[in-house]
């Protein structure tokens, strides 16, 4: 059994919600390195006796990179001063006007970054690494315009298997989840829907538009993948956390979907920042022996923060709460 500690705080006394934040949120300031406007939407993993992640920070002329970042307990964290250097991976063709919201995932013997990668407008971007020291990047996964991939962590009849959302050049007035396969991490096709928005009569927090958030987590009933969904209100976008549990051998077939959401800006952190009433998950640290999960997320574009749950109340608020 691993002596790492797990981050992990008990849901407070009186406390109903199926999810609840940490009480010492943010995480991780906006200024937590010295270049830093902010820090958020960021991918944590387990690695070696503690946790590496990838984060993106931008910077104080408001350019968007990711850096590596290390920690003992997966709360507190050093964060790399300067940016990741990719070296040429499948690929020499190694171009990036920008990256942001990466997503890291194990897959065999090495940790895949996806992020969103500026390459004439926004789409996905691919690397890897197997110490976190040392960077390759690899092609795109598809044209523009594409953001939020998020790997499975493990292939599907034997492919690589991403989701991601089509989008637009802008800051995207909509979005669906889809789902594509590759044999060699180079190649996508054999594209399929995964979800669409929600009607607004039936769920409004996800009526304009959603993108897949951490790597799913294969459970019994399937693969658990915590989502952002978006409602258009008078004062903008408001971004909100729910759950869908897919088919664990069909990944495209949503066998539950959550009806209300399971967090939602309330806290002043999430409220108020650099983009006002955000929580945008990215990652999670779980345990399926202890029944726990811990969500990493972005707060208003600005720091990051934590919250917590039990895998099996979460999965049983999807199930009995399911559109």
């Amino acid at each position: 059994m691993s002596t790492t500690p797990f981050p992990w705080q008990d849901r407070p006394q009186g406390n109903t919600d199926v999810m609840w934040r940490y009480d010492a949120n943010p995480i991780i300031d906006r200024y937590a390195i010295p270049s830093s406007n902010s820090i958020f939407n960021s991918a944590v993993v387990p690695f070696e006796d503690g946790y590496a992640g990838v984060f993106r920070c931008d910077n104080k002329a408001v350019q968007m990179n990711i850096f590596a970042g290390f920690s003992k307990d997966g709360i507190n964290w050093e964060i790399n001063h300067e940016p990741i250097v990719f070296g040429a991976g499948n690929t020499e063709m190694i171009e990036s006007d920008y990256k942001y919201d990466p997503r890291v995932c194990f897959i065999e013997d090495r940790y895949w970054i996806t992020w969103c990668n500026g390459y004439h407008g926004p789409t996905i971007g691919i690397g890897y690494t197997f110490d976190f020291k040392e960077f390759f990047q690899c092609e795109n996964a598809f044209l523009p315009f594409n953001r939020n991939g998020v790997l499975l962590p493990q292939k599907i009849d034997g492919k690589f298997a991403m989701l991601s959302r089509p989008s637009d050049n802008g800051h995207t007035p909509f979005g669906d989840i889809y789902i594509s396969y590759s044999p060699d991490m180079k190649y996508w096709g054999e594209h399929r829907c995964v979800m669409k928005v929600a009607p607004f009569t039936e769920s409004a927090w996800q009526c304009t538009k959603i993108g897949a958030g951490p790597v799913p987590i294969l459970t019994d009933e399937g693969w658990l993948l915590f989502y952002h969904g978006v409602i258009n209100t008078c004062n903008g976008f408001r971004y909100s956390v729910g759950a869908a549990i897919l088919d664990k051998d069909r990944p495209d077939k949503v066998l539950y979907r959550s009806q209300p959401y399971l967090l939602a800006p309330a806290e002043s952190y999430e409220m108020a920042g650099d983009v006002p009433n955000v929580v945008f998950p990215c990652a999670t640290l779980h345990s399926v022996e202890e029944d726990k999960v811990t969500l990493y997320y972005g707060a208003a574009d600005t720091v990051t923060a934590i919250a917590f749950g039990k895998l099996s109340e979460i999965i049983d608020f999807v199930k009995t709460n399911s559109l």
